[in-house]
C-alpha cells in the first residue's frame, strides 16, 4: 500500500503541473485576434478601401459596417464591437474602448497603424470608453479573477467538508458569497478604483460570481462526493481562471478557450463586471444568465445531493446479531 501511494504521488504531481502549465501558458502564448469585432464607417468608397487593407490580416477581424461615426461610436458603447475605424475628410480615425480591455485597444492601435502606414496618413485615436485612471492597464481588474475563484472554491469545499446539507448549505453558500461581494467591491471599487459605476451593482456582480463558483463546486460534490469536489475545483481553477480572458478578450484566446471561458463563472463574471461598471449594462444579459444558471443549478444539486443521502438505508441499519449464549457448566 505504501508503495502504491508513493508511486501515485510521484506520477500525480507532474501530471498536475503539466495541466496547470497547459491551462495557463497555452492561451498566453497563443494570444492573437480571431474574428475580433471591428467596425468601419464612412463613405462607401473609403470604407471599401479600409476593408481591403484589413482583409490582409486574414480572419483577425470580423468587420461590421456602419453609416457614420455616430453609429460606430454607439456600437462601441453598446459593446457590439471593440473599436471602429472611421474614414472622414481629415483622414482615418480609430475609436477604441480601453474599458473593454486595454490589451485589445492597444492591439487595434497597432494593427490599424500598420495597415494605414503605407498611405502616410496618421491615424487619430479616440478612446470612447476609457479605462479608469486608477487602473489604466486593467491589471487590478484582471487580478481579481483568481481571488474570487479561490473564494468560491473555498466556500464550496468548506461547506462540503463540514457536512452542511439542504437549507444550511444554501445559507452558507449565499451568505459567504454576499460578504465576498461586499468586501471585493470595497477593495476594487472604493479603494483601488479598478471598477466604476454603481457600487452596489459591482458588489452584486462580485457576489454572484463567487456564488456561481461556490455553488458549482458544492453541487458537484453533493452529487459525486469527494471526486466531485476535486472535479469542480479543478474546472474552476484550471479552466475558468486562465480561460476567463480577464486581461485581454475572448477573441484573443485560441479556440475554443475563449468560448469555454465565457461559459464558466470567472469569464462570465469578468464580462458582466465590465458591462456594469463601464458600459451602463450593455451586453450584460448573456454573462448574467450564465452566472445565474451556475448558481441555480449548483444550489439545486446541493438540495438533490442532500436528499439522496437522506434516502440511503442509514435509517434501517442491518440487524446486529445477538451474542451467542454462553453454555452453563
Amino acid at each position: 500500500m505504501d508503495t502504491r501511494r508513493l508511486i501515485a504521488v510521484i506520477v500525480l504531481v507532474p501530471v498536475l503541473v503539466s495541466l496547470a502549465l497547459w491551462a495557463f501558458a497555452w492561451p498566453a502564448a497563443r494570444t492573437a485576434p480571431r474574428d475580433l469585432p471591428l467596425g468601419v464607417a464612412g463613405p462607401p468608397t473609403a470604407v471599401a478601401q479600409l476593408e481591403q487593407r484589413l482583409a490582409g490580416r486574414g480572419d483577425a477581424f470580423e468587420i461590421h459596417r456602419y453609416a457614420d461615426e455616430s453609429a460606430a461610436r454607439e456600437a462601441v458603447e453598446d459593446r457590439a464591437v471593440y473599436g471602429a475605424l472611421v474614414a472622414d475628410d481629415q483622414g482615418p480615425k480609430l475609436l477604441t474602448a480601453s474599458a473593454a480591455g486595454p490589451a485589445v485597444a492597444q492591439l487595434l492601435r497597432q494593427a490599424v497603424t500598420e495597415q494605414t502606414s503605407a498611405s502616410g496618413t496618421a491615424v487619430r485615436v479616440v478612446d470612447v470608453v476609457p479605462a479608469p485612471a486608477a487602473d489604466p492597464r486593467g491589471a487590478a481588474l484582471g487580478a481579481s479573477v483568481l481571488p474570487l475563484a479561490l473564494a468560491g472554491i473555498a466556500t464550496g469545499a468548506v461547506t462540503t467538508l463540514l457536512g452542511l446539507r439542504g437549507v444550511r448549505a444554501v445559507v452558507a453558500l449565499v451568505g459567504a458569497a454576499g460578504l465576498t461581494g461586499l468586501v471585493a467591491a470595497a477593495i476594487a471599487h472604493s479603494w483601488l478604483g479598478a471598477v466604476a459605476g454603481d457600487w452596489w451593482a459591482a458588489a452584486g456582480v462580485f457576489g454572484l460570481s463567487a456564488l456561481a463558483v461556490g455553488a458549482g463546486v458544492a453541487g458537484s460534490a453533493a452529487l459525486l462526493g469527494r471526486p466531485g469536489l476535486v472535479l469542480g475545483g479543478a474546472v474552476m481553477m484550471l479552466l475558468g481562471n486562465p480561460f476567463s480572458a480577464a486581461s485581454s478578450a475572448p477573441e484573443l484566446l485560441p479556440r475554443p478557450a475563449g468560448a469555454i471561458g465565457q461559459w464558466l463563472p470567472p469569464g462570465a463574471g469578468t464580462s458582466l463586471l465590465r458591462s456594469v461598471s463601464f458600459f451602463d449594462g450593455a451586453a450584460a444579459t448573456g454573462p448574467a444568465l450564465t452566472l445565474t444558471w451556475w448558481a441555480v443549478l449548483g444550489l439545486a444539486a446541493v438540495f438533490v445531493g442532500g436528499a439522496l443521502r437522506r434516502r440511503t438505508p442509514d435509517a434501517d441499519p442491518a440487524p446486529v446479531p445477538a451474542p451467542a449464549a454462553t453454555p452453563v457448566s
